[in-house]
């Protein structure tokens, strides 16, 4: 038997190695193209997609994260101590460092801390507030190049069925984007005060607590109203959140600016329960208090009184605003939300001895 030469047994093998190592490289180098295809595949996104990331990525820096604290005593300490009395959600208004949230997140606050998209955080003072509206307006003194303000938009124009988005800050969960539809407009919900807040916006966007205070945006990133609200028995979102729209916050906010409080007609009158005049069979609304050195004084109003027995004597009945019919609390709200302070109106009321008509020039009673 003839031996092979080694010259030819190592040219074989570099041969054969050659070729295993070239199948290889093609065999990897396809492997990398399908991963290639595979991954830009991933990275296609859909409009809807890049819309949603877009708004967020714009309009995320204007959302702030709001830390409250209260004054404690720790019972086992003599001194007093300051504890975290809850976390929410707020946004820049402007390049001057007002931030604006809900009042019903800092009520109960001694103090609050507003962090920025940028982790920065500052030391707010409270500059004004409108409970009746459950809105807050801080401010911190952050350079400007720090404050992006959020484009505003109008809540006069909405529609059901277009879509909104929701950022905030739930749960303490920072920088949280949600997305959703506005499913009812026209909305009324009770404020703190229990003074109705009209023409809300109903939403289906996943609010939950800590989203209180941030923005409701359109599909153009602009703001459309306050998340204020969710109706839920759970305490967690339930399909059903609301906003303070817009167009009342743009109305109310630079007066707090300004004021320190939103301007509130009124006429000093302290309002009893609905239900004390229905059960005596009258319709509108039993006067039980009057505010001293308010118009309401100056008319002569009558509220329920006690004489010496203990015999309750009935006062004035509101029935009337200037012609239009007022049956309920709600309903004289929201007529005198139709004026401003220094308007004249007429007060129809209803005595033991008739009607009577009653001339009244409103006060701004936010400041009493």
């Amino acid at each position: 038997m003839k031996r092979i030469p080694r010259f030819a047994i190592g040219l074989f093998t570099g041969l054969a190695l050659g070729w295993l190592l070239s199948s290889v490289e093609w065999n990897s180098g396809s492997a990398r193209s399908v991963l290639a295809v595979e991954q830009d595949a991933q990275l296609q996104l859909s409009p809807e997609e890049e819309r949603n990331i877009s708004i967020f990525e714009k309009a995320s820096p204007s959302v702030v994260f709001i830390t409250t604290l209260s004054g404690d005593r720790n019972p086992f300490r003599l001194d007093a101590s300051t504890v975290r009395a809850g976390t929410g959600s707020g946004l820049v208004w402007d390049k001057e460092g007002h931030i604006i949230t809900n009042f019903h997140l800092i009520r109960q606050a001694n103090s609050a801390k507003v962090t920025l998209a940028d982790q920065s955080s500052w030391p707010a003072e409270l500059v004004g507030t409108d409970p009746d509206k459950d809105l807050a307006v801080l401010r911190i003194d952050a350079p400007a190049e720090q404050l992006h303000p959020l484009r505003i938009g109008s809540s006069g124009n909405l529609r059901v069925g277009q879509s909104v988005y929701a950022i905030g800050n739930p749960f303490g969960l920072d920088q949280t984007l949600t997305t959703g539809i506005i499913s009812g407009l026209g909305r009324e919900i009770q404020s703190i005060t229990q003074r109705p807040i009209v023409d809300v916006i109903q939403t289906d966007a996943a609010i939950n607590p800590g989203n209180s205070g941030g923005p409701l945006l359109d599909s153009a990133g602009r703001m459309i109203g306050i998340n204020t609200a969710i109706f839920s028995p759970s305490g967690g979102s339930s399909g059903v959140g609301f906003a303070v729209p817009i167009d009342s916050v743009k109305r109310i906010v630079p007066q707090i600016i300004e004021n320190g409080h939103a301007r509130r007609a009124g006429m000093g009158v302290v309002l009893g329960p609905d239900h004390v005049a229905r059960q005596l069979g009258l319709e509108g609304i039993v006067i039980t208090g009057i505010v001293p050195n308010t118009p309401a004084a100056s008319a002569g109003f009558q509220p329920i009184r006690q004489d010496r027995r203990g015999r309750m004597h009935l006062g004035d009945i509101i029935t009337k605003i200037d012609g239009d019919a007022v049956t309920t609390s709600n309903e004289l709200y929201l007529k005198l939300d139709e004026y401003e302070p220094g308007d004249v109106v007429t007060v129809t009321v209803l005595r033991h001895t008739g009607p009577a008509e009653v001339n009244v020039e409103l006060i701004d009673i936010a400041s009493f």
